[in-house]
């Protein structure tokens, strides 16, 4: 059975990860492909080094392509859907604060409009 993966979509109407997964290079953008497959393919259950936790729901799928370290935020929605956040290429370690910030912004968001959906305001 197939998981269900989702682009995480914005007010906007954008979808931050579609477009940093345009702009990378045909190999970069293939390593993640595969990984996002993968992610469908085997759920929770997709292990390290391929994903792991960053913070509470929080998790990073990884990958590397020579120094340069790929990394697309995500996390399972009360749907069970996977929402892809936010995509980084970093060449350090650590994850920077500010693309944490912005995955979590994210991920508040998609559960707000999750939770309007469930509970409409009544008139």
């Amino acid at each position: 059975m197939d998981w269900q993966v989702d682009f995480y979509e914005d007010a906007e109407s954008n979808y931050p990860v579609e477009q940093f997964l345009d702009e990378l290079t045909e190999k970069h953008r293939a390593k993640l492909l595969a990984l996002i497959k993968m992610l469908k393919e085997y759920g929770p259950t997709l292990p390290f080094p391929y994903s792991s936790q960053v913070e509470g729901k929080l998790r990073e799928l990884r990958t590397q392509v020579g120094k340069t370290r790929l990394r697309i935020l995500y996390f399972g929605d009360a749907n069970q859907v996977f929402q892809l956040l936010h995509g980084v290429v970093k060449d350090t370690q650590k994850l920077e604060e500010s693309d944490i910030r912005e995955a979590r912004n994210r991920m508040t968001q998609h559960e707000n409009r999750l939770r309007r959906k469930k509970f409409p305001k009544e008139k």
